[in-house]
């Protein structure tokens, strides 16, 4: 996400950080350039006006213009008016007794998904969250959630297929998560392709009759300005508190999270980075503002390696990488505990400037073909690559449904890694290159 949006700004202040001593015509210039960027990642244009305004204006002070590092300010300046407009300080749930939340939003949007990933995320803090199925539109819905709800072991209430009521399912989940003594009561609504009233008016009874603490809109970043619009519809119907983004990992523009938060008035709670259940995230606005600002989130990073990384394995590979003896055993492991991180652009774009590398991509076939032909080899063949003749080449890529050449090349970049690793002053030497922002390297 703001993959686009990022490396349009990086250009902009790369010429202000050019300039030894700061004028209103040049702070103009990159001003109308950040502009066009913001108008470009889908921002809305009375947003991305007042937020130029804010910034150039702040810019333009005495302290900025007599600064040492002038541009550098102007850059402190964007990052502390963006994360203004995405919202300041996060805004936690509210879940005080009796802990309701009320999923909205379009057909499309992931609101299932998103459901059962809330409730994943609950659980692991702690809490007893319980699903209920309120959408009796969409035939696989009800049979969709309780899959999920499966999945991560967490109960659900699943009315017959021939309900209609929804009202009448809302008051047997109340009961059903009482008996469950449940904690947190999530509740699985129904959605249009298209606003009508009849979702609306479904909606507000609903509302009314669980007086929910939270309802939150699952709205898919992709959309746009359309997003913003359905937000202030459901916000005049049924008085949300938050919005949750979902597919955030697909959009390269990122418009809507800059315009939702300005246009509603509304905290984004959580964004959904990927398909996983486990791909939820609390939304930071700081974080994310030093995210599009190629500054990284390092923080984030952190905390998802934590959760999702087991340690003593961790520990045990960073011993054979520092005694060199990775071997495709352990290529296999790391390769499957950063893909348990989520998808691999946004680890990439977590990393302090990795978007001044350029658009950041990362072709997933081909991460599959690699772990294809590892999977294809012996234990042996894995522990000692250096007895893979070019009988046992064939085979493996067979084995693998790919090519020899391909099973060579593999075999060629490992040879090349493990000599990396065994060479202290080369490794010291990439590290200081990729310190000093990695530009040498063709990613």
């Amino acid at each position: 996400m703001f993959s686009q949006l990022s490396n349009q700004l990086e250009g902009a202040f790369k010429k202000l950080r050019g300039h030894g001593k700061i004028s209103e015509s040049n702070v103009t210039e990159a001003m109308r350039e950040v502009r066009m960027a913001l108008l470009e990642a889908d921002v809305d244009f009375k947003v991305a006006k007042d937020f130029i305004g804010a910034v150039k204006e702040k810019s333009l002070g005495t302290e900025v213009l007599l600064s040492v590092t002038p541009g550098q300010q102007i850059v402190k300046i964007f990052h502390d008016e963006l994360t203004r407009v995405l919202g300041g300080d996060s805004a936690p749930l509210d879940l005080n007794p009796p802990g309701r939340i009320l999923m909205v939003g379009l057909n499309g949007a992931g609101k299932t998904t998103t459901s059962a990933k809330l409730a994943l995320h609950l659980k692991k803090e702690g809490r007893r969250p319980v699903l209920v199925a309120c959408d009796l539109i969409r035939p696989a819905a009800i049979e969709q959630l309780v899959t999920l709800a499966k999945q991560i072991d967490v109960p659900v209430y699943a009315p017959s297929k021939d309900e209609k009521d929804v009202l009448k399912v809302a008051e047997a989940g109340l009961k059903f998560a009482s008996e469950q003594q449940a904690t947190v009561t999530i509740f699985d609504t129904a959605g249009r392709q298209d606003l009508d009233q009849g979702l609306i008016e479904e909606l507000k009874k609903l509302n009314k009759l669980l007086d929910p603490k939270e309802v939150l809109l699952v709205a898919d970043s992709a959309t746009g300005q359309q997003a913003v619009n359905v937000a202030k519809t459901f916000q005049d119907a049924v008085g949300l508190t938050g919005i949750v983004l979902t597919r955030v990992d697909g959009d390269a523009r990122g418009g809507a999270a800059l315009s939702m938060r300005t246009v509603t008035g509304l905290p984004i709670k959580f964004i959904g980075e990927g398909e996983k259940l486990n791909q939820l995230s609390v939304f930071h606005p700081q974080r994310m503002a030093g995210r599009i600002l190629g500054m990284g989130d390092v923080v984030s990073l952190v905390e998802a390696a934590a959760e999702n990384i087991d340690q003593d394995e961790a520990m045990r590979m960073a011993e054979r990488l520092k005694r060199a003896e990775f071997d495709l055993n352990d290529l296999l492991a790391q390769m499957k505990m950063m893909r348990s991180l989520g998808p691999l652009e946004n680890l990439l774009g977590m990393l302090p400037g990795m978007s001044k590398l350029g658009p950041l991509s990362v072709d997933e076939k081909q991460i599959r073909r690699t772990e294809a032909i590892v999977l294809s080899m012996t234990p042996r063949e894995r522990s000692r690559p250096e007895i893979i003749n070019g009988s046992r080449r064939k085979r493996i890529a067979k084995g693998s449904g790919t090519s020899v050449p391909a099973v060579n090349q593999l075999l060629r970049q490992f040879s090349d890694m493990r000599k990396l690793m065994r060479s202290k002053g080369k490794m010291r030497k990439m590290m200081k290159q990729m310190g000093g922002g990695g530009t040498k390297f063709g990613f």
